[in-house]
């Protein structure tokens, strides 16, 4: 019987701190033998009561274009660990979370607003931090 390789959850939404935390998990995986799943959310830009038809926007496929092209430049073509690509309607916090209890290592990346825009705006990181059924590790953008 084999065991399954471990699982490190990355959050990628195309921004430079979210590919520094797909090429920290990339790293990881590689460490540990283990399989990267990428993640990407999408959801409906807010209406503010109005009517507005998404019916030929293309959300998810914009974001698994946005998903692709980040594994693609940070990881290159073939990839050197084993990647799953996933796209989810929603939020991020709740799609992360969801995907940490499946996972041995979550991983997300940091904008670096600050504590107080952090409390103003909300932090998908503090939100993992907080709630993530698995080890979460926060990559912070390096200081120059």
């Amino acid at each position: 019987m084999s065991e399954a390789r471990p699982v490190v959850v990355v959050g990628v939404d195309g921004s430079d701190a979210s590919k520094d935390a797909l090429r920290w998990a990339a790293k990881q995986a590689e460490c540990t033998h283990g399989e990267v799943h990428a993640l990407i959310t999408w959801e409906f830009p807010p209406s503010y009561g109005f009517y507005v038809d998404y019916s030929e926007a293309e959300f998810d496929a914009q974001a698994r274009k946005t998903l692709e092209e980040a594994v693609a430049e940070v990881l290159g073509k073939p990839p050197s660990v084993p990647v799953t690509l996933s796209v989810v309607k929603g939020r991020p916090t709740e799609a992360l979370v969801s995907a940490s209890r499946s996972a041995d290592m979550l991983v997300v990346g940091s904008r670096g607003r600050g504590a107080f825009a952090g409390m103003l705006l909300g932090s998908v990181s503090l939100h993992c931090i907080q709630h993530a059924a698995c080890p979460v590790l926060v990559v912070r953008p390096r200081t120059k």
